[in-house]
């Protein structure tokens, strides 16, 4: 099994949970992974590794994520999604707080569409 896919889950969560500037390369059996994101992402990505490697003594896994502050997330809209699986991807969010923060531009918390760009209140 190569890092990548050892560490795939964690990759994911870090694409999908839109970690800016993202960095994913192996380098002498070690994964590089790199990045801004919020607290709550970051603390999110070092569970989801606490899970893989619970003792952290592989050694194979470099998370460097810098924390991002102030303000808003974006989040784009991806096919599939609707605001609870968007929610999900940040720790303590609802899909009624996104709501919340995007009344101006969502009618009905029932019909996003892909492509369309929210704000995540954090």
């Amino acid at each position: 099994m190569g890092l990548k896919e050892k560490y795939s889950k964690l990759i994911n969560y870090a694409t999908t949970a839109g970690v800016q500037n993202l960095s994913v390369k192996e380098e002498n059996n070690v994964l590089y992974v790199k990045g801004m994101a919020r607290t709550s992402v970051k603390d999110y990505l070092w569970n989801i590794y606490q899970q893989i490697d619970p003792d952290m003594r592989a050694g194979d896994l470099v998370l460097d994520i810098e924390v991002i502050t102030g303000g808003d997330d974006m989040y784009e809209i991806k096919p599939g999604d609707n605001l609870s699986k968007v929610a999900a991807k940040y720790p303590g969010m609802t899909w009624q707080k996104i709501y919340e923060a995007n009344k101006d531009t969502i009618q009905n918390p029932d019909k996003i569409y892909p492509g369309q760009k929210i704000r995540i209140p954090l």
